[in-house]
């Protein structure tokens, strides 16, 4: 369908837009990838380009650009490690807005979700799926180059430990981002959601100059947007990880 009024690009992404559909005014991503919907989203064009909804309540990162988050957004020719790819929804839309010149490794270590984010990289190309296990750092540098950001939905206790051994070994640069969706209620019991979120932040902090954390409720409950530009030259001494057995992480393989 088309627009009935024109786009409006969003301060913090050229291919993020905003768009007036009827009475409510929606966030899309300039698609990177031909239809049909990724997950049942809407699409709409202006003659030129197509637009896919960017829906709060299916991406734990748009409902923090809905919450107004200050930090970093993935940015045009970027490229990022997308950790928790899952079957590709998020993941998609972080496609989108490093377009056609960027590339987003993402990894997800359950073969099932696996399957349908291998299907959705038959369309966007700059998605690259890696079966393997986010814990296993060593092994995805074998697949993985320097990356601009690092984004991570994983729900795991150490959710923040993970994150930050990632950063130390893939990001690049000093404009380097991280950010994480944390999940409080993966981080045990002895803590309430605020606790755990100051627990993360003080964990984080020694290595990213973090933004004001968003919540994300009631689009996402107990989940917070965490992070910031990473800080080069100042490692947050990494939290031993705890490795399970693994397969080894593995590329996809593209159909020809």
């Amino acid at each position: 369908m088309r627009a009935r009024r024109p786009f409006v690009p969003d301060r913090r992404s050229p291919r993020l837009v905003r768009a007036t559909l009827g009475d409510r005014s929606e966030l899309f991503t300039e698609a990177a990838g031909p239809p049909p919907a990724v997950y049942g989203e809407r699409w709409v064009h202006d003659g030129r380009r197509s637009f896919r909804s960017f829906e709060p309540g299916r991406s734990k990162l748009s409902a923090g650009l809905v919450r107004e988050w200050s930090g970093p957004v993935p940015r045009v020719g970027e490229s990022w490690l997308y950790l928790g790819a899952a079957t590709g929804t998020t993941a998609s839309h972080v496609a989108d807005l490093v377009g056609p010149e960027g590339r987003v490794y993402a990894v997800e270590r359950s073969p099932r979700p696996f399957a349908r984010l291998l299907s959705l990289a038959e369309r966007w190309p700059n998605l690259l799926p890696i079966l393997g296990d986010a814990r296993e750092v060593r092994e995805l540098s074998a697949l993985v180059a320097p990356v601009h950001g690092v984004y991570a939905d994983i729900a795991q206790p150490d959710q923040v430990a993970i994150v930050r051994a990632n950063a130390e070994l893939f990001l690049d640069g000093r404009e380097a981002a991280v950010v994480l969706a944390l999940k409080t209620a993966s981080m045990g019991r002895e803590r309430d959601p605020a606790g755990h979120l100051a627990a993360a932040e003080h964990e984080l902090a020694s290595a990213v100059e973090l933004v004001p954390s968003v919540r994300l409720d009631p689009f996402h409950r107990g989940h917070f947007l965490v992070g910031g530009r990473y800080r080069p030259g100042r490692p947050a001494g990494r939290t031993p990880l705890r490795l399970t057995r693994s397969r080894g992480a593995r590329p996809a393989r593209r159909s020809p």
